[in-house]
């Protein structure tokens, strides 16, 4: 079964996020991320499969050895997506702020 997977849903794990901002840092391994994790390592590799995918992640083979790298260019589709809803709320807070000055104490 072939499933579609986009970058929401694969950001929608907790440790799919925590793989991410591990390897944005750095190139690694699949042993060397699933090190870090206290889940079995087929675990991993079943969520590096689905971030290489949704191209969250690209791999390199160097030898023997696959390295996985953070691919920035498909983290931007978040962003994008976030951005306006994150301008909405930075607007609602200045609003907020703004009444809040007219009705402090006055002293």
């Amino acid at each position: 079964m072939n499933l579609r997977r986009d970058v929401f849903q694969a950001i929608a794990d907790p440790t799919r996020r925590a793989i991410l901002v591990l390897v944005a840092t750095q190139s690694m391994t699949a042993g060397a991320i699933a090190a870090n994790f206290d889940t079995a390592r087929p675990t991993v590799s079943k969520h590096l499969q689905i971030l290489t995918e949704c191209e969250l992640l690209k791999q390199e083979q160097t030898g023997r050895e696959i390295y996985y790298h953070f691919n920035p260019n498909k983290m931007k589709e978040v962003a994008d997506f976030v951005e306006p809803f994150a301008k909405m709320w930075d607007d609602r807070f200045n609003k907020l702020e703004s009444l809040m000055q007219q009705y402090k104490p006055k002293k």
